[in-house]
């Protein structure tokens, strides 16, 4: 017929022919009742593409030669608009194809079991007609109902249920809808009906989440409810100012709590307490940074800022912290290796970062370094010059200088004492007596001490005096000043010349007799003293009666 001229005539009679099959094909349709519709529809559906199949081949020469001439519309797209037009659009089939798909999600979202794969045949006819068709008549209507209904169930919930049930409802709901999205919607559906949720469920209530009463951001901050706490994180993202709203509530718990952390009369008794608790709630919060909060930078901005806020309300801080570190340099970590004080150290390194006034605690840290050198009660040389290192990296060389001096003149004096004794061994100049320690301390680098008049014995002047001439005579120009006051006396000395003397004694009055020797310069404790004695019973210088455990005995 084409060949023939009669293209218009054959293309317009297959119009009229379809366009009368499809009438009647939709009085059929109308009539089927109720879950049968859907069935009847899809039926009919794919009983017309094998059709319009048939007859593509069948007019294949028209559809490549009359129809582009004639810039009429192909056969199968045709076959489709006339579908789309009489079935689809027809006054009773349209409103009811929309509320039977929107019925069967309402059913699914109740927990009942539908006919999945009768909705996707459903949907994809749509989608086939073209993604308008899909749109207007379904996805819009769809979104719509869709944020009546979660406006309505969100109201619901939060009226009854707790913070953490409420996100675990709503993580559900969102899992729910990607997945229906993904068994018979169209792909492109699933970030509008996402965000529909997230809208109604999340941003709608994001204030009254966080700030719910036993349960909100606060309660799950403070018992460390790292699931929740994820959830609410990666729900409230996915929302405008859901992070920031978390982010603000977080820095003003922190704030607070702070505050009255380092305002506390009781922990302000110990300063190694104080500082413990705040490095106890950094370690908390940096959990909760890291398990719940993505490790999100944002986040610890918020958490140093704060830490910074209020460890700086207290002046004292930075005496604290220095206190601290004392306190694990001098007495270690019980049961601690090497490994563990770096670790602590680095942890004190982040507090030290947030001191606004890092010149205070570095002069009680000269303070504090100084009473552990002269004493030789420090655990470690290691740890100490590591946790100099961590002070140089941080604030450059003018603030360690003065501190590494420190541990300069320690080596230098250390040289300077064996030098000595080997002179004095040269000359014959060593004779029974006291053995004299000196640590020669650069003036400036370390603290400044008062002066104090002390009454040394003739022996210990007389040594004295031996080591000053040696040291000028070796140092031209320089001058010796010294301070007794930061230096100890060993009582060994004063012990082994009273059991020298009376060969037995017991224990009491050993205490006593030392005692009244030296309380012109010092009051000796009486346990140092027990421990002094056990000393020199281990070095055989005394030893226990056999029979008397009180009675001491002088060997040597």
């Amino acid at each position: 017929m084409v060949l023939h001229k009669y293209g218009e005539k054959l293309y317009s009679g297959l119009v009229s022919t379809m366009t009368w099959h499809l009438k009647a094909i939709a009085k059929n349709i109308e009539l089927s009742q109720g879950n049968l519709f859907l069935e009847e529809l899809n039926r009919k559906w794919t009983d017309h593409n094998k059709a319009l199949q048939m007859i593509r081949d069948i007019l294949m020469y028209m559809d490549r030669t009359y129809v582009p001439a004639s810039h009429k519309i192909p056969v199968h797209e045709l076959g489709l608009n006339l579908w789309r037009d009489h079935i689809v659009h027809s006054n009773k089939i349209q409103t009811r194809l929309l509320n039977t798909l929107l019925d069967l999600i309402y059913q699914e979202r109740n927990g009942e079991v539908i006919n999945r794969g009768l909705m996707r045949s459903s949907t994809k006819m749509l989608m086939d007609l073209g993604s308008s068709v899909y749109i207007e008549d379904f996805e819009k209507p769809f979104l719509d109902i869709s944020s009546s209904f979660y406006s309505v169930e969100s109201q619901q919930f939060i009226e009854s249920c707790d913070c953490g049930n409420y996100l675990k409802i709503a993580e559900r709901r969102l899992n729910e809808e990607t997945e229906r999205v993904s068994h018979y919607l169209d792909l492109k559906t699933e970030a509008k009906i996402t965000s529909v949720v997230e809208r109604e469920m999340i941003e709608n209530h994001m204030q009254r989440l966080l700030h719910m009463e036993n349960s909100g951001l606060v309660k799950m901050l403070i018992h460390d409810k790292y699931e929740d706490l994820k959830r609410m994180y990666d729900l409230f993202r996915k929302v405008p100012e859901g992070l920031s709203a978390i982010r603000v509530l977080l820095t003003s718990h922190l704030r607070e709590t702070g505050q009255q952390l380092v305002n506390d009369p009781e922990c302000l008794k110990d300063p190694v307490e104080f500082v413990q608790r705040l490095l106890n709630q950094k370690d908390k919060h940096d959990k909760i940074i890291n398990l719940a909060f993505n490790n999100d930078k944002t986040f610890q901005n918020a958490l140093n800022s704060s830490f910074e806020y209020f460890i700086n309300l207290n002046n004292r801080s930075p005496e604290f912290i220095s206190l601290f570190v004392d306190d694990k340099l001098r007495k270690g970590l019980k049961g601690a290796n090497e490994e563990d004080i770096e670790y602590v150290l680095d942890k004190v390194m982040m507090l030290f970062r947030y001191l606004q006034e890092k010149d205070i605690f570095e002069k009680y840290y000269k303070q504090h370094l100084a009473k552990r050198l002269l004493s030789s009660k420090t655990i470690s040389d290691d740890a100490e010059r590591s946790m100099i290192v961590k002070l140089k990296t941080e604030c450059g060389y003018q603030f360690t200088s003065k501190l590494e001096g420190m541990f300069t003149d320690m080596k230098t004096s250390h040289d300077t004492m064996q030098d000595f004794y080997s002179k004095m061994s040269e000359m014959s100049e060593i004779k029974e007596g006291p053995t004299l320690v000196v640590q020669i301390l650069t003036t400036g680098s370390w603290p400044t001490q008062p002066s104090v008049s002390c009454n040394l014995p003739p022996e210990i002047l007389v040594i004295c005096e031996r080591f000053k001439s040696y040291y000028l005579g070796t140092h031209n120009g320089r001058r010796l000043t010294w301070q007794t006051n930061m230096g100890t006396a060993d009582l060994k000395a004063a012990i082994v010349r009273i059991m020298k003397s009376r060969r037995v004694l017991d224990h009491n009055s050993v205490v006593s007799e030392v005692t009244k020797q030296l309380q012109s310069r010092f009051l000796p404790n009486p346990i140092v003293i027990k421990k002094r004695i056990e000393s020199l019973i281990e070095r055989e210088f005394l030893e226990r009666d056999k029979t008397d455990r009180k009675l001491y005995r002088y060997l040597a």
